[in-house]
C-alpha cells in the first residue's frame, strides 16, 4: 500500500502542466536580480537581552511568530504544522534501533516535556497580546478584538496517521521510555497548535451567507384526551376529508426517514383510503351513515367504534358547467423537480377529465401577480397547454396579490347555476403580503360566501407550510392534498375530481352523546384540529367541513366500558350516572347537521348506536390499522405496547378489495416505517 503523502505527491505531479522552459529561465533571472538587491541591511543589527536557550529554539520560534501575525499566516502555518505532525511521528515511531550508537548518524538533542510545555505557553501568552495590540486588529472595530480560546481537542496521532506503528525491535512488546516520552511530549504540542481557530470578531459589513434550513410547518395540536363520559358525554367535530398527511407521511419514508410527529393527523390518515360504506337510498338526503362497535386491537378491554358516511354520487354525466382558475405559485422556491414541473404534469391530467362546457383560467404569483390565461373553454386543449408549458419560476411568493388577482378573475368567470373554484398549487411559502395565517384565514372567509371555494394543492419539500394550506383551504370550504407523485396527482385530480370540485354538502358536523350507563370514558381519534364546541353544534354561523359528491368521511372513536380495567380516571365520590331505562342498550347517540349548497339553515340527521359487539373485520379492521400505525407514529400514547408490526399484520389480514392498490402501498410503507424505527 503507497503512502498517503506519496499519493498526494503523484497526483500534483499528474495535475501540475509541462513547465515552460524560456517562461524558467527568465524567472530565476529575475528572483536572483531581486535576491542580489535585498542583499544585507542599511540599519545596524538591534541588541537583544533574550539569551539563547535550547540551541536557540525560542528565538527562532517567536522571530516566526512575530513575522507571522496575521490570521491567514497564522491559520496556514497551523496546518503546516499538523501536517508535518502526521508525516514525521510514524517515522520516529519506525527509528532504527540503533539510534544513538557509536558510528551511526545521531540526531540534535530533543527539548524535553517540560522545556517544550514552557515555550509553548509563553509563546501563546506573548502572541495574544500582540495580537491585541496590534493597529490592524484595532481598526476593526473600536475596541480590541476579544479573542476566544476554547480547550484543545485531544488528538489521537495513531488515527491521524492512519497505520499503527510496529513495535521496536530493540524492546519487543514495549517502547523505550525515551521515546514514548518523546511521542507523548509531540501529542501534548499537537493539543495547543492544532486547536480550533479562535472566533472572529463580529463585523457588521460583512455579508452572512444564510443557511439552508428545513423550515416546514405543519397544522396540529396534541392528541385528544380521555374524556370521563359522567363530566363530557358529548363530543362534537367538523369533517375532514383532506389527505395531505397521508401523502407528507409517504414522502417522508420515502426519503428514508420517519415523518415529523406534528406531520400526522390520524383521521387524513383514515379518510385517504376508500371503504365500502352503503350510499344513501332515493330521499334520504345527501349522506348515509354506518356505524359499528369492536373490539380495540392495541387494548382488548375497551371497544372501537367506527363511524363511516357515505355522501352521495350524481348520476353520471349530470353535473353543472364548472369554473376553474389555476392560481399557480410560480416563486423562486417552486423551482425544483417535484415543485413546478410535477404541478404542471398535475394539471395535465387533469384537463382530461374537464367537459367542453367548463372554462380554465391561470394566474400566477411571483413578486407580483398576473393573469397569464384569460377564460378558455376546456375544449381548447392547446392553448391551455401551451400557456401552462411557459411557466417558469423565479421571484418571492406575493401571495396576497395571487389570490386577490384569482378571485376577481373567478368572479367574473361565474354564472348562474354553475360551479366556480380555485385550485391554490404551492409550497406554501407565502413570504410576500399576507404571510401569517389568522389574517389568510379572515381574508379566505370573507369570500367564500360568494360561492367561490378554495382548494389547496401542495408540491414539494424543504419549505412546505402545511399550517398555511390547511388555514386556506379549511376557511376556503375546500380540500387540501399533497402531490408527491404523478400517481397521487391522478388519485386527486382524476380518480376523485367530483368529490374534489362539487360539493353536495357543507358545513358539515358530527357530534356524539355516549351514554353514561355503558360508557365510562372515550376519545376521539384524531381532528384535534377539527374540534367544535358543544354549542356549536346548533349555531348554524359556526363554519364547518365541506363534503363533495361520493366523498366519504370515517372517524374512529375508542370506548372503555364501564368497569372496565382500562378505565384510566377514577370515579367521583359525589359523581352520579343517570341515564332513560328505554335507551338502555344505547351506547351513544349520533347526530349530524348540514347544510345543502347555497343555503343558509342546517338540516339534522339522527342515528342511535346500539351496544352490540361485532367482530373487527373488512374495512372496519383495515382502517384500525391505519389509525393505530398513525398512532404509534406520532406518539403512541394510548396503544400501549401495540407495534408498526401489528399494525402490519392487521393491515395484510384485510386488503380485502384493492382495485389501486392503495392499502398494498400501504402496508409497503409500513413495512419501510418499521425498519427506519430500528
Amino acid at each position: 500500500m503507497k503512502d498517503p503523502l506519496d499519493q498526494l505527491k503523484e497526483a500534483f505531479d499528474q495535475a501540475t502542466p509541462t513547465p515552460d522552459a524560456a517562461r524558467k529561465a527568465d524567472a530565476l533571472a529575475r528572483a536572483e536580480e531581486i535576491f542580489e538587491s535585498l542583499q544585507g541591511s542599511p540599519k545596524a543589527a538591534r541588541q537583544t537581552n533574550v539569551r539563547p536557550k535550547l540551541a536557540g529554539l525560542r528565538q527562532g520560534v517567536r522571530g516566526m511568530f512575530a513575522s507571522l501575525t496575521t490570521r491567514p499566516a497564522l491559520t496556514v502555518t497551523t496546518a503546516l504544522v499538523a501536517v508535518g505532525l502526521v508525516a514525521v511521528i510514524p517515522a520516529l515511531r519506525e527509528t532504527p534501533a540503533n539510534l544513538g550508537v557509536p558510528g551511526t548518524t545521531e540526531l540534535a538533542p530533543v527539548a524535553t516535556d517540560e522545556e517544550m510545555v514552557v515555550v509553548t505557553e509563553e509563546l501563546a501568552r506573548e502572541e495574544r497580546a500582540d495580537i491585541a495590540g496590534d493597529d490592524r486588529v484595532q481598526a476593526l472595530g473600536k475596541s480590541p478584538l476579544t479573542i476566544v480560546q476554547e480547550p484543545a481537542p485531544a488528538v489521537d496521532l495513531d488515527q491521524m496517521a492512519g497505520t499503527v506503528s510496529p513495535e521496536p525491535r530493540n524492546a519487543p512488546g514495549r517502547r523505550p521510555r525515551q521515546l514514548a516520552e518523546s511521542e507523548q511530549a509531540e501529542r501534548d504540542v499537537a493539543g495547543g497548535l492544532i486547536a480550533p481557530a479562535p472566533q472572529k470578531a463580529d463585523v457588521q459589513d460583512a455579508p452572512l451567507a444564510p443557511a439552508e434550513v428545513d423550515s416546514e410547518t405543519f397544522a396540529n395540536e396534541p392528541a385528544a384526551s380521555v374524556k370521563v363520559a359522567t363530566q363530557e358525554p358529548v363530543s362534537t367535530f367538523s369533517v375532514d376529508v383532506d389527505t395531505a398527511s397521508y401523502s407528507i407521511m409517504r414522502s417522508s419514508l420515502m426519503n428514508g426517514q420517519l415523518p415529523n410527529p406534528d406531520s400526522i393527523r390520524v383521521e387524513e390518515m383514515v379518510n385517504y383510503f376508500p371503504y365500502d360504506y352503503a350510499a344513501p337510498g332515493v330521499g334520504e338526503g345527501p349522506f348515509r351513515a354506518t356505524v359499528s362497535v369492536a373490539r380495540t386491537p392495541w387494548n382488548p378491554d375497551t371497544r372501537l367504534l367506527h363511524i363511516g358516511l357515505q355522501g352521495q354520487t350524481p348520476d353520471d354525466g349530470v353535473r353543472p358547467p364548472l369554473n376553474i382558475v389555476f392560481l399557480i405559485d410560480t416563486s423562486g422556491s417552486m423551482n425544483q423537480p417535484n415543485k413546478l414541473p410535477l404541478l404542471k404534469q398535475s394539471f395535465r391530467l387533469m384537463l382530461g377529465q374537464l367537459s367542453p362546457d367548463d372554462e380554465v383560467s391561470i394566474v400566477t404569483y411571483a413578486g407580483s401577480a398576473g393573469r397569464v390565461l384569460d377564460p378558455t373553454p376546456a375544449s381548447d386543449r392547446a392553448t391551455i397547454l401551451a400557456a401552462l408549458n411557459q411557466l417558469d419560476a423565479g421571484g418571492s411568493t406575493a401571495g396576497q396579490a395571487g389570490l386577490q388577482q384569482a378571485y376577481a378573475t373567478a368572479e367574473a368567470m361565474a354564472t348562474e347555476g354553475e360551479v366556480t373554484r380555485v385550485i391554490l398549487a404551492t409550497d406554501g411559502d407565502f413570504n410576500v403580503g399576507l404571510s401569517d395565517p389568522g389574517e389568510l384565514e379572515e381574508f379566505i372567509a370573507k369570500k367564500r360566501d360568494s360561492g367561490t371555494y378554495l382548494s389547496v394543492l401542495g408540491f414539494g419539500r424543504g419549505n412546505l407550510d402545511d399550517a398555511t394550506m390547511q388555514a386556506l383551504a379549511q376557511n376556503g370550504n375546500g380540500q387540501a392534498a399533497y402531490i408527491d407523485t404523478l400517481a397521487e396527482a391522478q388519485k386527486v385530480l382524476v380518480d376523485q375530481l367530483s368529490g374534489a370540485l362539487f360539493p353536495i354538502a357543507n358545513d358539515v358536523k358530527i357530534q356524539v352523546e355516549f351514554n353514561p350507563t355503558l360508557v365510562a370514558e372515550y376519545r376521539l381519534i384524531g381532528f384535534e384540529t377539527r374540534a367544535l364546541n358543544r354549542e356549536d353544534f346548533n349555531n348554524d354561523l359556526v363554519d364547518a367541513g365541506e363534503v363533495g359528491a361520493g366523498h366519504q368521511v370515517t372517524a374512529l372513536y375508542e370506548v372503555t366500558p364501564v368497569g372496565s380495567p382500562a378505565v384510566l380516571n377514577d370515579p367521583l365520590r359525589y359523581g352520579r350516572q343517570s341515564a332513560d331505562a328505554a335507551n338502555a342498550e344505547e351506547l351513544a347517540f349520533l347526530r349530524l347537521r348540514y347544510k345543502r349548497p347555497g343555503e343558509d339553515n342546517s338540516q339534522l340527521i339522527e342515528v342511535p348506536i346500539l351496544d352490540r359487539d361485532t367482530p373487527l373485520r373488512g374495512d372496519s379492521a383495515f382502517a384500525a390499522a391505519i389509525a393505530g400505525f398513525g398512532q404509534v407514529l406520532r406518539d403512541g400514547l394510548y396503544t400501549g405496547n401495540w407495534n408498526i408490526g401489528d399494525a402490519i399484520s392487521l393491515a395484510e389480514a384485510t386488503l380485502g378489495d384493492d382495485p389501486f392498490g392503495y392499502r398494498r402501498e400501504a402496508v409497503q410503507l409500513m413495512r419501510l416505517a418499521n425498519s427506519l424505527s430500528q
